[in-house]
């Protein structure tokens, strides 16, 4: 869309903007299918940002907390809760790293591996899921878009 193109938008006011066809609205609808899908397939036993945190220190194995948030796009204060209620229930243990003694490193304990291997089949389905309204060739293209706009 260009410029003049919003400006000509925005001067209709009101009636020349529908909340049904704006991006972030459609994002939003988008994501909370892809949240009541996860749900469906996980119930209570991991909230996403719970998932997300497991899968990466099952690819990237023991990690600082704050390098964790990053990798998994969560600020510092989600990511110190999400890592205090894994550790809580004996998925994840936080000790000091051997390398440097100021930092601490997270990781998934045995209990923590075994569940991500039990729910890669239900992750895998709820991305199925979602993308089900697109064919193969939509489905790529949207994923590379949705990463463009990130």
């Amino acid at each position: 869309m260009a410029a003049g193109d919003v400006k000509a938008m925005a001067a209709e006011g009101v009636e020349g903007y529908r909340l049904e066809e704006q991006v972030g609205f459609i994002l939003r609808q988008v994501g909370q299918r892809h949240a009541a899908l996860f749900l469906e397939r996980f119930g209570d036993v991991m909230t996403p940002t719970q998932w997300a945190s497991m899968v990466k220190l099952e690819e990237k194995g023991p990690l600082s907390q704050n390098l964790l948030g990053r990798l998994t796009a969560m600020d510092v204060a989600t990511i110190k809760g999400v890592i205090d209620r894994l550790t809580r229930r004996g998925l994840t243990e936080v000790k000091p790293d051997a390398t440097d003694g100021r930092r601490r490193l997270v990781a998934l304990t045995d209990l923590g591996r075994e569940i991500v291997r039990a729910h890669l089949q239900p992750a895998f389905a709820v991305s199925e899921e979602t993308l089900a309204p697109l064919d193969a060739d939509e489905r790529e293209t949207f994923i590379q878009l949705l990463k463009k706009l990130r």
